[in-house]
């Protein structure tokens, strides 16, 4: 007996662990199920690595000054501005902005706002020849801030930037923001000579103009010549190096028997004509004062003073603020317009209609 109770107690069924109820166990169960879901959730999620981040100021610099070198408009570098603060640190750097293109300062009329100003202030702070020239002409013709202007154009002149030259040169010919006698026409050859030496197209055709007439300079109508030439050929080269689109819609190579489309003007003119037609009634009151705009369509300059603008010799009816201004506008457009002829003989054919003379006989007045 003692051996089947020995063996009896080997193979007893082992005592339950819990003696909880079986809703007490499932409850268990859901409170470790929970507890297991909150731990999960409460460890530190692995972020995704940010490789912008890790890359150095100095290669983030040297993107940004790429893209402000080939900028074409002035939002594709605002927009980087406003990307985020580490670019927006990176991209105001002298570094950057200093390079920005010409078309990067290209600010629209429509658009001009203390932040535009701003804008274009903090680019030439930091040594952007282009925007100090835009920005002086706006200075200047604009917002008529005469002094602020020259010092800005005057800047960017001396980092040898053609189109500050030239317009130096066009305020020094015609005395621009002071008297008639503040003319300075020697001081405008010797800006307009270092203009087309780096090889601004307008600067070169007023040297030629200049040299012909004699005009502040010696005159020397061969060398004239040749720099009018110059201005031409390479004129016709930049055309043909854009592949030669549209050769045939007016005539700026007329001289020479050829024509090819006219050259697209700094974005610096293109605020000024668009300043001044917005601003129509303004416009409408300076005329009434005697204030005239160049009539060359890509030039946007206008009179400071009263007759500081040349008149066409022929007709009288066109002004402009430089010789370059009149041989462009005369090949474009004038050339079709200016028929002081053709008003002669308007009148005298009106003339003799009143008075024609019978047939057989002689007119009234003969």
């Amino acid at each position: 007996m003692q051996r089947w109770g020995s063996s009896l107690c080997c193979y007893l069924p082992p005592e339950p662990s819990s003696t909880l109820p079986p809703e007490n166990q499932t409850s268990r169960r859901r409170d470790a199920v929970v507890h297991r879901k909150r731990s999960r959730a409460s460890r530190p999620a692995v972020q995704a690595r940010d490789f912008f981040d890790g890359l150095p100021d100095d290669i983030v610099l040297l993107i940004l000054t790429k893209i402000s070198a080939s900028a074409g408009r002035p939002s594709d570098i605002i927009f980087v501005l406003l990307t985020c603060r580490r670019l927006k640190c990176l991209a105001t750097s002298p570094m950057v902005l200093s390079k920005i293109s010409r078309k990067g300062t290209g600010l629209r009329a429509k658009f001009w706002s203390e932040t535009a100003h701003r804008f274009l202030k903090l680019c030439a702070d930091a040594g952007s020849a282009e925007a100090c020239y835009t920005l002086g002409m706006i200075y200047f013709y604009c917002l008529e801030y005469r002094r602020k202007g020259i010092n800005l154009m005057a800047r960017a002149a001396m980092r040898s930037h053609p189109e500050a030259l030239y317009s130096l040169s066009v305020i020094q010919f015609n005395g621009s923001g002071g008297l008639k006698n503040d003319k300075d026409l020697r001081a405008g050859v010797a800006l307009c000579a270092r203009a087309a030496y780096l090889g601004h197209m307008d600067a070169l055709r007023e040297l030629g103009h200049c040299l012909q007439d004699g005009y502040g300079v010696r005159q020397n109508i061969i060398a004239g010549r040749r720099f009018l030439f110059q201005a031409n050929a390479r004129e016709l080269a930049a055309v043909l190096g854009n592949g030669g689109q549209g050769l045939a819609p007016c005539s700026l190579f007329s001289d020479f028997g050829c024509s090819v489309p006219a050259a697209e003007g700094h974005p610096a003119n293109r605020f000024l004509l668009e300043w001044f037609e917005e601003r129509g009634a303004e416009a409408g009151g300076k005329e009434d004062k005697g204030i005239r705009m160049c009539s060359h369509f890509g030039c946007g300059r206008p009179e400071t003073r009263r007759h500081e603008f040349r008149r066409c010799s022929v007709c009288g009816v066109v002004n402009y603020c430089s010789r370059a201004c009149q041989a462009l506008h005369w090949k474009l457009a004038h050339k079709e317009e200016c028929f002081p002829m053709n008003r002669w003989l308007e009148e005298v054919g009106g003339f003799a209609g009143e008075n024609a003379p019978a047939p057989g006989g002689i007119g009234v007045g003969m």
